[in-house]
């Protein structure tokens, strides 16, 4: 064994897991080398095993994680049930001549995807698919309808169902119904503000988005309306079926989901979707993106182990704390330190290693978890957009068809200013905590 000091394994442990991130080893390998070498060098191998075994076995045992497989395979079906067919159409001729209509249907269609799906990916490819097109041949500029579709698909992470909250609350100690309920004003507020950039930006200068050419208008008759009514009824049905079961104390999150699980495959029936190989299909990804998750998972929660026993927490909390200026500064070095870890760290990685050495610092700052916990998670939102990791930016441009020319700077470019709308929200719900903290307050059972 080594004789470390707790600021020395911080720099090797923090150093390590940045220099081999960069080379582009795998987030889950890299994490999971650093923290057995390091324990095996400062704890000896009795010591590292035991650790390493016991955090992997309390991790197993978390019940609350259950709802991972469970929302991504309600998610997958819902992908394939054919919800979305009339939707987004029917979306569009409610408000395709708006300028920059096709732009402000598309973040209103992703906003009802991600209370649907809590998958990103899914969300991001069903828009790229749906929507870029239609946009960029109708001379919508490419950095707004790639900017849209990027900002839009990535609400799935935050508006619940969301993957990411089931995860992050057990790191936490708090709980997932509330961390829904909390997120659930945020995302809308984030949405509402995106509509409201597109419509400003394309209502001073048009060719940005053009509404439809006059000759192509038609009325929007009452037949029209009962139709989108008629379209929107399924996602209505499925978000009050899962939201509405937690918020009203039926049932926890994990319940919820599994209801969701049903309810999916019902629709699934009712559209004429459904099918063994959907569910073969469905079950398959399932799989893949649970085991993803538990691995990373897993592997970052024995890399906090190795990194508390350490006493390396400590050095973090003495170093944040250090700021002058008061718990604002602090706050904010944190927040700035969950942007910085976005651009080049998975979020499943940045939550389970950060919450755990954050989540106490933030208490003894004296905020309120379930805000402190919401906020990090809003920050989140940016670490999709933010090269070079930037999932959103990438699923986009693999999915986009070559022959639109979009470029990745045209995204880049288009995602900037959703950047600063979040970073905005972020101000906002710091000034009125009440955006965040109303609705978990109302839950029946909340106390």
């Amino acid at each position: 064994m080594i004789e470390l000091s707790a600021e020395a394994v911080t720099a090797l442990m923090l150093g390590g897991v940045f220099v081999l991130v960069m080379t582009g080893f795998p987030i889950a390998f890299v994490i999971g080398s650093v923290s057995f070498l390091v324990g095996l060098a400062v704890f000896g191998p009795t010591t590292t095993f035991h650790i390493l075994y016991s955090r992997f076995f309390d991790l197993s045992l978390n019940y609350p994680y259950l709802a991972v497989p469970l929302f991504t395979f309600m998610g997958v079906i819902l992908q394939h049930s054919g919800i979305t067919k009339d939707l987004y159409e029917c979306l569009y001729e409610a408000l395709g001549r708006l300028k920059g209509g096709l732009a402000i249907v598309t973040i209103v269609f992703g906003t009802i995807l991600a209370a649907c799906l809590g998958v990103i990916a899914a969300s991001v490819t069903i828009l790229t698919l749906i929507a870029l097109a239609p946009m960029v041949t109708r001379g919508y500029d490419k950095s707004i309808a790639a900017g849209s579709i990027v900002a839009a698909g990535t609400l799935g992470i935050l508006i619940p169902p969301s993957i990411m909250l089931v995860v992050y609350a057990p790191q936490a100690g708090l709980s997932v119904g509330q961390m829904f309920m909390g997120a659930v004003f945020p995302g809308l507020l984030l949405s509402a503000l995106y509509i409201a950039y597109v419509a400003i930006r394309c209502r001073i200068n048009p060719a940005l988005g053009p509404s439809i050419p006059a000759d192509q208008i038609t009325e929007f008759t009452a037949a029209k309306f009962l139709r989108l009514l008629k379209a929107l009824l399924p996602p209505v049905l499925l978000i009050a079926a899962v939201l509405g079961t937690i918020f009203l104390g039926i049932a926890p999150p994990t319940e919820a989901a599994a209801v969701g699980c049903s309810a999916s495959i019902l629709l699934a029936v009712c559209y004429g979707k459904f099918s063994w190989e959907l569910i073969r299909k469905a079950s398959i990804e399932t799989l893949k993106v649970s085991a993803f998750v538990v691995l990373i998972a897993a592997l970052c929660y024995a890399f906090v182990g190795i990194f508390m026993s350490a006493g390396s927490g400590d050095v973090v909390a003495r170093f944040i704390l250090s700021f002058p200026g008061g718990k604002w500064v602090s706050f904010g070095v944190i927040m700035a330190i969950v942007f910085m870890l976005g651009m080049f760290i998975e979020w499943i990685g940045i939550v389970f290693i950060v919450v755990p050495i954050f989540t106490p610092i933030m208490t003894e700052l004296g905020f309120n978890p379930l805000w402190a916990g919401m906020m990090v998670c809003i920050n989140l939102q940016m670490a999709f957009q933010t090269p070079p990791m930037a999932m959103s930016i990438f699923v986009l441009k693999g999915t986009a068809p070559k022959e639109l020319g979009v470029t990745m700077w045209d995204i880049i470019k288009g995602v900037i200013p959703f950047i600063l709308i979040i970073m905005f929200v972020l101000i906002l719900c710091s000034i009125f905590p009440e955006i965040i903290l109303w609705l978990p307050e109302k839950m029946i059972g909340s106390a």
